[in-house]
């Protein structure tokens, strides 16, 4: 039981109910009867993208900043000034633009975020080895067993790298500390943003009462229907209503439901998710339906796509074609059975032959390509005596990305990547 009270921002402890810390008088105080007896957190970086970017941009630092394509693209991230005037993030750029006049829009740079993210993500494997990242600026972690290496309980070391964060990679983080994953990331969200919210298992079934069924994973709109076909609108309905009137309507899910509501998950901090696929897409300003227009961006994203894999040490074996045309229709094709690549030529040949497939007039919105079916890099690229050009292209792709490192990313292009005579190079949207 943690009867005082750990000022975040120096560390030092006061009397529980005491509203300034004694030593540096902030008010960010951590007091809660389980503090120092939880051990799973949920650490998610504060408007990441927006973040970086502003730390990287002091001018940007008391303006709204959306992260995001084109007007006909949508918002990856806003930070908090956009946030008060209605932005948030997946909102279509023109409506954010209307709610927000006066941001400042950036398109997001995703290797620059990616940098960032692996700093923040070795930071907390240098607390647990039990860390599971959830996308590039959210992970759990399963800090059980380290107050003898850190000499502090978990919310302690938690404050801690909060603060390190902030000072060596100067972005902020929200932590969310309970007794298991799912408390943990509902307690992140609560204080946004330099938040620190503890969920006790005492209290967990009370304080999710009067929340929204939506809150509990995997309800999405169909499943919150189905539930509040049966008064089901609250996570507090849950307990009122007949076991097996809730199995009727959600069959195997009614289980995990009512432990859920009760504020219980079973799921273990699983430190090495697999990688399913490796994509990049792009959003046009402008319709685009001809083939030739079409294929110079599809390379670009080839080429992005083979420059993730190569980061990631991993190959494909699959490629996934993913179209959008003007009224949001979504099509995809995929090409499977690929011998392991890393190499942008040998994802863009399959890749080609389903996009000239696809080129039937129908004007598209958006393009994207997916490398699936993943292995290790130690698969990629090897050939064999029927395909002797592999290690050539391997060998070719190496000597390229050697040369853009030194001289930048731009120093070497292929024309594949150059739109036809006449028409200007689509930017993603």
């Amino acid at each position: 039981m943690a009867e005082d009270a750990l000022c975040r921002d120096c560390g030092a402890t006061a009397p529980a109910g005491t509203r300034r810390c004694g030593t540096c008088g902030s008010p960010r105080l951590l007091a809660h009867p389980e503090r120092d007896a939880l051990a799973i957190a949920h650490v998610d970086c504060d408007a990441f993208y927006a973040a970086v970017e502003k730390r990287d941009d002091p001018r940007l630092r008391d303006r709204p900043l959306i992260i995001g394509g084109g007007r006909r693209g949508v918002v990856a991230t806003a930070c908090y000034i956009a946030r008060i005037h209605g932005v948030h993030s997946a909102m279509p750029m023109y409506r954010a633009l209307e709610a927000c006049p006066d941001a400042v829009v950036l398109r997001p740079d995703m290797e620059k975020y990616a940098r960032v993210g692996r700093q923040v993500r070795a930071m907390m494997q240098a607390l647990t080895p039990l860390v599971e990242p959830v996308s590039i600026d959210e992970a759990f972690l399963d800090l059980t067993g380290t107050a003898r290496l850190h000499g502090a309980p978990p919310s302690v070391t938690l404050a801690r790298f909060a603060r390190a964060v902030e000072a060596e990679i100067g972005i902020t983080v929200s932590v969310g500390l309970a007794p298991n994953k799912f408390l943990a990331k509902i307690a992140s969200d609560l204080e946004k943003p330099r938040g620190f919210s503890i969920i006790g298992r005492d209290e967990a079934e009370a304080f999710l009462a009067p929340r929204p069924v939506r809150v509990l994973p995997g309800i999405g709109p169909a499943a919150a229907g189905r539930l509040a076909a049966l008064g089901i609108r609250r996570i507090g309905d849950i307990a009122r209503i007949a076991p097996e009137r809730l199995q009727a309507s959600l069959g195997r899910d009614a289980a995990r439901l009512l432990a859920l509501a009760r504020g219980e998950d079973p799921r273990a901090v699983q430190p090495r998710r697999e990688t399913k696929s490796i994509s990049g897409e792009t959003t046009f300003s402008e319709d685009l339906r001809a083939f030739e227009a079409l294929r110079p961006v599809l390379w670009r994203l080839c080429e992005t796509v083979a420059r993730r894999l190569k980061r990631a040490e991993l190959a494909a074996g699959s490629v996934t074609l993913k179209l959008k045309d003007r009224d949001f229709r979504l099509r995809t094709r995929t090409r499977s059975g690929l011998a392991p690549t890393q190499v942008a030529e040998r994802l863009f040949r399959p890749a080609e032959a389903l996009l000239r497939e696809a080129c039937d007039g129908t004007a598209y919105r958006l393009i994207g390509i997916g490398a699936g079916d993943l292995c290790g890099a130690a698969h990629a690229d090897r050939g064999d005596l029927a395909d002797g050009s592999a290690r050539r292209e391997a060998s070719r792709a190496a000597a390229v990305d050697a040369l853009r490192e030194r001289f930048g990313a731009d120093a070497v292009q292929r024309g594949l990547g150059f739109a036809p005579p006449g028409r200007k190079r689509p930017e993603p949207g």
